[in-house]
């Protein structure tokens, strides 16, 4: 699998949050890059999880290690001496970091300090993709998308915790990795990177649409909808890890402009009513059912959120490959096909989303 200038093969990198849902994802395609593959995080909190379906323990450096430990993590960078590294361990549970402020503030922000600083003092890391999260913005509410000059803010814990993270990570990189002094002195860049929400096989996670869709319809039973008129930039999560790795390899070849922030989403900026996910994924799986349950004293979530991506468009030439429609219809056909016949269609979405990207002339496919 020849694409991103075939950058990836043979080089050493490390994926901390690996055991989780995009960081499989993101773990499996490197692999198919030629990559060599280390990664850390907690062990995967469902069963079944996509990490241990992909078998990748045996594939790839395994590492349990919090990221919260700095010295266990210093260790590790020092002993796989990555090139690159893509962060993406986190507590993502909006819901959750109510229960957990915290655990979530300690692992989503100090968390990501302690990679940086690890990522400081390597001697072989050239490049770092932090992930982040589109609610990193102080969210009005509005129908305008938001770039990425927007301000950061954030009302529930976990928005909050991202909006810091973006915060420290352009600290770092004004810093300690200044762009104007690359080659001089340090040789490192680093970007942050805020997706939309993401669908695919293979997630179980609580408290998210697809996840929630797929285990109430696998159980004969209605999908409960908390707030069916919320409004997300739905992806898949193929088209972030596309943008990452995209992302990944500019860094990772000295390209000092793409040593910044950036936004990834679905082309047209809209996103879909959640009502709208549900009723798409019906149409591919006819045992879907839904059941509205909105609760006045639930926690707030934002209800309202959109990107404008258009300086990924002009300035990485990244587009998205597939629509949101295709996305469900690929999403669902991964879980049916798993409990029909217990096959895992991971690696055959990835075939199919790079063959449909080659079609459109995506330049990180070429």
């Amino acid at each position: 699998m020849v694409m991103f200038n075939n950058f990836y093969k043979n080089k050493r990198v490390l994926v901390t949050g690996h055991t989780g849902f995009k960081g499989s994802w993101l773990c499996q395609w490197l692999l198919q890059l030629g990559a060599d593959v280390c990664g850390v995080a907690l062990e995967p909190e469902t069963k079944p999880n996509h990490f241990e379906l992909l078998k990748l323990e045996s594939k790839i450096g395994h590492n349990i290690c919090d990221i919260r430990d700095a010295e266990k993590l210093i260790d590790i960078f020092n002993k796989f001496e990555p090139e690159i590294v893509f962060h993406l361990a986190a507590q993502a549970l909006v819901r959750r970091s109510y229960d957990e402020p915290e655990a979530t503030f300690g692992t989503n922000v100090m968390g990501t300090v302690n990679v940086l600083e690890a990522v400081r003092k390597s001697r072989t890391v050239k490049a770092a993709v932090i992930i982040s999260s589109d609610k990193c913005y102080k969210n009005l509410e509005r129908s305008k998308p938001y770039c990425e000059d927007d301000p950061m803010g954030g009302h529930d814990p976990y928005s909050a915790s991202k909006g810091c993270t973006e915060l420290v990570v352009d600290s770092y990189r004004k810093s300690f990795f200044a762009v104007a002094n690359f080659g001089k002195t340090h040789n490192t860049l680093i970007a942050s990177a805020r997706a939309g929400n993401v669908i695919g096989g293979g997630d179980w996670s609580e408290d998210r649409l697809m996840p929630d869709i797929v285990k109430a319809a696998s159980g004969g039973k209605p999908v409960v909808i908390r707030n069916p008129e919320s409004v997300r930039p739905w992806q898949h999560v193929l088209e972030p890890s596309s943008a990452y790795l995209l992302l990944g390899s500019r860094l990772g070849s000295g390209d000092t402009n793409a040593a910044q922030a950036w936004n990834f989403g679905p082309d047209d900026g809209r996103g879909l009513l959640v009502k709208e996910i549900v009723r798409e994924a019906k149409v591919h799986w006819p045992q879907v059912d839904v059941k509205i349950e909105q609760d006045p004293d639930q926690p707030h979530e934002a209800k309202l959120l959109k990107l404008d991506c258009r300086k990924a468009k002009e300035n990485l030439k990244w587009y998205s490959t597939w629509p949101v429609v295709r996305a469900i219809e690929r999403t669902v056909k991964w879980y049916l096909t798993y409990y029909e016949s217990s096959k895992i269609l991971t690696e055959s979405d990835i075939d199919g989303f790079v063959a449909d990207a080659k079609t459109k002339n995506l330049t990180w496919a070429q």
